[in-house]
C-alpha cells in the first residue's frame, strides 16, 4: 500500500484532513478548494507514523490459500485444496473442497463465492419482495467498497458478494433494507416503518455488527 495520498477536493472542508480507509488501506487527504496542494502534501508526509500506527490497526488479509479459514453465513469454512482433483468447488458442512491447480485457486474460491451469493440472495430477495408485494426486476452482486446493497427506480437490486460471509440476520437485514425501498426510495419515517414490518431481529442489532465486523470483510480473499 502507498503512502502517497489520494487527494480530494471538498467544498464543505475548512482544513485539511488525513484518513486511512479501513476497507483498503488507503490514505486519503481531504482539502477545502483553495487550500494548497504543496503545502498539504508536505503536512501529510510528515504523518508517516500516524500512517503507519493506523494501519497497524486495520484488519488483517484472509488470503484464499490451502488450509485457510473464512467467515461464511453463520460459521466458518477452511480450504480443503487437493492437487489433480477436480476443480470444481463443493461445500462440505464447514470445508470448502478445491483441486485444480495451485495457481488460480483464490480466484477460482471467489467465483464460487459470488455465484452462491448470488443464488442466496436472489432466492432471499424474492421472498421478501413476496412478503412487501412488490416487483424486483433484477438481482446482481458486485463488490462495492462502500456500501453493501442499492436498489434503483427500475427495480434492480444490487448487493456486495460479500454478504454471504455475514451471520444470516446481518444478511437478511441487509436484503429487508433493500426490497424496502421498492416502496420508498428514501430513508423516512414511511420507510423505517416497512423495514420494522420485514426485518425479522432488530435493524439496529445488524447495524451495530455491521459497524463492527463489516470492515473486516474487505479483507477476505485478499493477499496483502
Amino acid at each position: 500500500m502507498s503512502d502517497q495520498p489520494e487527494v480530494v477536493r471538498n467544498a464543505r472542508a475548512r482544513r485539511a484532513r488525513l484518513s486511512v480507509d479501513s476497507t483498503t488501506g488507503r490514505v486519503r487527504l481531504v482539502l477545502p478548494p483553495r487550500a494548497s496542494l504543496k503545502t498539504a502534501l508536505a503536512w501529510a508526509a510528515g504523518k508517516s507514523d500516524w500512517i503507519a500506527a493506523q494501519r497497524e490497526r486495520l484488519p488483517k488479509p484472509m488470503p484464499f490459500a490451502p488450509g485457510a479459514s473464512f467467515p461464511f453465513d453463520d460459521g466458518m469454512v477452511t480450504i480443503a485444496w487437493q492437487d489433480g482433483a477436480s476443480r470444481r468447488i463443493v461445500r462440505d458442512g464447514g470445508v470448502l473442497r478445491c483441486g485444480g491447480p495451485r495457481d488460480g485457486l483464490s480466484r477460482r474460491v471467489e467465483l464460487w463465492l459470488k455465484r452462491e451469493s448470488l443464488r442466496v440472495l436472489s432466492e432471499e430477495t424474492a421472498e421478501f419482495a413476496a412478503r412487501a408485494g412488490v416487483v424486483v426486476t433484477k438481482v446482481a452482486v458486485g463488490d462495492p467498497r462502500t456500501r453493501w446493497g442499492s436498489c434503483a427506480s427500475s427495480g434492480t437490486i444490487r448487493y456486495s458478494w460479500r454478504l454471504i460471509l455475514m451471520p444470516r440476520f446481518v444478511r437478511r437485514s441487509t436484503v429487508a433494507h433493500e426490497v424496502a425501498h421498492r416502496l420508498h426510495m428514501n430513508h423516512g419515517p414511511q420507510f423505517h416503518r416497512v423495514v420494522a414490518l420485514l426485518d425479522e431481529t432488530d435493524p439496529a442489532r445488524s447495524h451495530a455488527w455491521l459497524r463492527a465486523n463489516g470492515a473486516a470483510l474487505h479483507w477476505v480473499g485478499r493477499e496483502s
